[in-house]
């Protein structure tokens, strides 16, 4: 993750992601740099404009917590549905209840 760290610090400063510079970066905070992983980032980010990656990154979890938030209300909309259907249905056994003791008391005097 340092290695990406050091392309964003470079990005953000407006310097150029270079090997040179990410691996300045990278010895600046005390990280063991590899050679090899430094020319993979910077040939992987040699097409890549950061910004939109950037702005495409923050915009998909807000998507998704506006998706997740939909969800949520259907969920909690079915569970009124499912409440409301239970307390009728305990409604009804109450009365049925009721219809059998009196049967019971007659029964017993």
């Amino acid at each position: 993750m340092e290695y990406v760290y050091a392309a964003l610090i470079l990005n953000e400063t407006g310097e150029e992601i270079n090997e040179d510079n990410v691996t300045g970066v990278l010895e600046a905070a005390g990280v063991d740099v590899e050679e090899s992983r430094v020319k993979a980032l910077v040939a992987a980010l040699e097409d890549v404009d950061i910004e939109e990656a950037i702005e495409t990154a923050a915009a998909a979890p807000a998507a998704g917590a506006a998706a997740g938030a939909a969800d949520e209300a259907d969920e909690a909309e079915a569970d009124d549905d499912e409440d409301e259907e239970e307390e009728a249905e305990a409604d009804d056994d109450d009365e049925d209840e009721g219809d059998g003791g009196e049967g019971l008391g007659e029964l017993f005097g």
